[in-house]
């Protein structure tokens, strides 16, 4: 099961704040003890909402909304992506994070063969398939 770990902002981080060399050393030993027991396929900081911006979709009508934005409690700073057995193992590993204060989210991410109910032929899956494959060979070179 592959789940995503959504890492809220503070205050600091919308304001582009950066670790201290401190904390940055103790999440990189906890990101290297999630590599070696093969759990994090990925993770990464986030930049401020400042630098970001949103695109509200109504209809046939695209409005671009610039950050920053209001509502810091409801934004994300960083994520990772971790590959675990259920979720209780991946709630395990995010008590061993080694934050001090906030709070972080799990959530699972759709496998492909949870859509074969409203895939009856299989070419759904089939094409998310070849496109994870085409992904995979992009990332190695």
């Amino acid at each position: 099961m592959r789940f995503m770990v959504l890492v809220k902002a503070n205050k600091d981080s919308e304001a582009g704040v950066l670790p201290d060399e401190k904390i940055l050393s103790t999440m990189g030993k906890f990101n290297e003890e999630l590599v070696k027991a093969g759990v994090m396929l990925a993770g990464e900081g986030l930049q401020p909402s400042s630098k970001g911006a949103r695109v509200r979709f109504e209809g046939n009508k695209k409005t671009v909304i610039d950050g920053p934005f209001a509502e810091t409690k409801e934004l994300v700073a960083g994520f990772w992506l971790w590959q675990v057995k259920s979720k209780a193992e991946a709630i395990e590993w995010l008590k061993r994070a080694p934050f001090q204060e906030g709070e972080v989210e799990i959530r699972q991410i759709f496998e492909t063969a949870d859509f074969a109910e409203s895939d009856p032929t299989g070419e759904i899956r089939k094409q998310e398939d070849q496109l994870r494959k085409k992904i995979e060979s992009q990332q190695r070179r």
